[in-house]
């Protein structure tokens, strides 16, 4: 199974690719679409939709996994996250693949165990779950592969216990 973990963002949505057979994961890419300050609106949203599309089409997942938002004492922030939340699942429907959606709880309990771990325990696990050389930067990027190694464990516990729509 390939999945595509997202964190989404406005500057900076962080992207993962893995593969999970077998009960392991693997790495196929992971990085951070950003962009910049000084672009229009518009343009910051379409930039974002057109890089998705192109992973997806590039990857072409069988799963589309992304962090549900948490509640932002900043409203104009939470807003352009939104923004930015809503193009990523646009590209993901448009692709066709399904959309699971995680809450930053259940990453954090998926991917470490403890639902109140803090940013660097998942940023550790992330690294020694995937073999990776060092922890991913930005913080967008190994977020983005924590949803990913969620969906895995989801997928694979939605299994074991014969949940169809797995």
């Amino acid at each position: 199974m390939i999945i595509m973990g997202i964190d989404p963002g406005f500057a900076i949505t962080g992207y993962g690719v893995v593969k999970y057979e077998g009960n392991k994961f693997s790495v196929l890419d992971y990085s951070a679409i950003t962009t910049g300050a000084s672009m229009k609106f518009s343009d910051r949203l379409l930039v974002l939709y057109n890089e998705l599309e192109k992973l997806i089409d590039k990857y072409k997942p069988d799963a589309i996994s992304i962090e549900e938002l948490f509640f932002n004492k900043n409203i104009k922030t939470a807003l352009t996250v939104g923004h930015g939340r809503g193009v990523a699942v646009l590209a993901a429907a448009k692709s066709g693949i399904d959309i699971f959606e995680y809450t930053p709880l259940q990453v954090k309990q998926s991917v470490v165990g403890y639902g109140r771990a803090e940013k660097a325990q998942i940023q550790q696990m992330v690294k020694a779950i995937l073999n990776l050389p060092a922890i991913p930067k930005p913080d967008d990027v190994a977020d983005a592969l924590a949803v990913a190694i969620c969906h895995g464990n989801s997928h694979r516990m939605g299994t074991l216990l014969g949940n169809g729509r797995f």
